[in-house]
């Protein structure tokens, strides 16, 4: 028997952002909403089955007197009320998709149902995802960021902001190599050129994190921003990166923050904050992510899975 919880929880299929604050756990986040859908699937009101019992009533007799009669009335079933089976469901599988670590915070990428493969296709596809970083020149820890084990500590007098952009500009141009590497194209080749020009280069298979865009946000010594775009990162690989910017200056640097602004076609505008976990939100999202995801299905050309060695030299 079809009932308003069910016809709610089969409008959970499909995908959906949310914020990660910074210092919580993804699996935290991960299990909060489902708590939450839970809650609010299992709140609707019930529709227990109807019987038909006799209830004695009054009615007039024959000679005017009241008789005691039978009615017959229709009453909720009790042994189908929520307070004697309990909820009707008792567990939500959410997936997530690329995690961030406790230490960094933005945009998470989740979903149920149908919507997992949604997460499988943002991953076949080499997705790139937008990061600002914050560091602060000066220190080294263990762990690059600025709550490990201080390691040591160094002037940044002589850094101007051309120098740190000198940095940025040779490691942008090694990762592009890297990129053209393990794309699998012919340098020479007409392909290779259009999708240079069209930004739509991406390793093919296995590689290791490689930065497509990186660009000084901001440079007030001792704190700087960068804008870092890349693929198959790890939010380690982006703390090391501040640190290896500092050994480049001939200093030292440290992370203080990593902030993911944008995954795939998710950005922070998208994104729910904790207040905005709730099950009428979470699938008011769901259908515009849909739309959105048909939309760019439409739009696009083929699968950069199309992708091949080009055997003809340009």
């Amino acid at each position: 028997m079809s009932t308003p919880a069910l016809w709610l929880f089969r409008r959970l299929d499909g995908f959906f952002a949310v914020y990660k604050p910074p210092g919580v756990h993804w699996k935290l986040v991960r299990d909060t909403v489902e708590n939450n859908l839970l809650k609010g699937v299992n709140s609707a009101p019930p529709s227990p089955r109807q019987r038909v019992k006799f209830l004695p009533g009054s009615g007039d007799g024959p000679s005017g007197s009241t008789e005691l009669t039978l009615m017959a009335t229709r009453l909720p079933a009790l042994a189908d009320h929520p307070l004697v089976v309990g909820p009707q469901f008792r567990k939500l599988r959410v997936a997530v998709g690329h995690r961030l670590d406790a230490f960094s915070s933005g945009v998470l990428v989740l979903a149920m149902g149908r919507g997992n493969k949604v997460l499988t296709d943002l991953q076949n596809l080499h997705v790139t995802r937008d990061y600002t970083v914050e560091g602060e020149l000066g220190m080294a820890t263990e762990d690059f960021s600025h709550t490990g084990q201080l390691i040591e500590r160094t002037t940044y007098g002589h850094i101007a902001r051309d120098d740190l952009e000198r940095v940025l500009a040779m490691i942008q141009g090694a990762n592009q190599k890297a990129l053209l590497s393990y794309s699998n194209v012919d340098l020479r080749s007409q392909q290779a050129y259009e999708l240079a020009v069209q930004r739509s280069l991406h390793p093919q298979g296995k590689s290791p994190p490689i930065l497509t865009g990186l660009r000084c946000l901001r440079f007030q010594p001792p704190h700087f921003t960068l804008e870092v775009q890349c693929v198959n990162e790890t939010q380690r690989y982006l703390r090391r990166l501040t640190h290896e910017v500092g050994l480049e200056l001939r200093s030292a640097a440290v992370c203080m923050g990593v902030r993911r602004v944008r995954d795939g076609p998710f950005t922070l505008q998208e994104a729910l904050t904790h207040k905005h976990w709730t099950l009428p939100e979470i699938t008011e999202a769901m259908q515009r992510a849909r739309i959105a995801w048909r939309h760019r299905a439409m739009n696009t050309g083929p699968s950069p899975k199309s992708q091949r060695p080009s055997s003809k030299p340009a």
